[in-house]
């Protein structure tokens, strides 16, 4: 049983999930900073003191102007990231068909389902993994609605796509709301496995080799 679900991972998935995680992170440090420091009406006052110290006055409005800049250049760089993201998740899709099918996630997920248990203990670890790799999917799914509906967001001149604006960016805003807290939720578990039942699992998403 513990050979089953101690499993190694390709250079491929390695380098993917290293790559995916530092693209993701990128993306909420600008939403994030786009939304709170960087935030137009948050900034006005700002450059209007900074140009003050320099003998300009300038009115709201032309702060504004400049603070929301500042704003746009952030949100920029978001699609940006968000293009980098569609491309990660197209990738993603073309390892999970390259890859030997022993380590693809859909047949490992075929392969837990028809373990047959002959513990309390394996049943209970089964359900784990059989639960695990399943959010994994829930997650790629959030994960393409998000980039959908950013896609969305980008191109929103086309006049299809300009009609269904307000749904579109509500959908996106909601949506990366439980991506976050896949993120936190597996933040935990991957911390609070490594260092109990599961020790070396973090490591071993970096050299690829099964724990110990």
């Amino acid at each position: 049983m513990d050979n089953m679900f101690n499993e190694p991972h390709s250079l491929a998935i390695r380098v993917w999930h290293w790559t995916f995680f530092a693209v993701v992170t990128a993306t909420l440090v600008t939403v994030l900073l786009a939304s709170t420091m960087f935030k137009t009406r948050n900034t006005i006052g700002l450059v209007q003191d900074q140009l003050q110290k320099k003998g300009v006055t300038v009115s709201t409005s032309q702060a504004q102007a400049v603070s929301h800049e500042f704003n746009d250049q952030l949100w920029n760089l978001h699609r940006i990231i968000g293009y980098v993201i569609c491309g990660l998740l197209l990738c993603r899709l073309v390892i999970e068909f390259a890859q030997p099918s022993e380590e693809k996630l859909g047949v490992k997920l075929k392969r837990a389902m028809g373990f047959r248990p002959e513990s309390t203990s394996d049943i209970s670890q089964k359900q784990h993994y059989v639960r695990v790799k399943a959010t994994y999917l829930v997650f790629y799914g959030l994960i393409l609605v998000m980039a959908l509906t950013g896609l969305g967001l980008a191109f929103e001149d086309n006049s299809l796509l300009k009609e269904w604006h307000i749904p579109i960016k509500k959908l996106h805003s909601l949506v990366q709301y439980f991506i976050y807290g896949f993120i936190l939720l597996h933040l935990v578990g991957v911390i609070r496995a490594d260092a109990t039942r599961h020790k070396g699992l973090v490591s071993g998403m970096i050299h690829g080799k099964k724990q110990l």
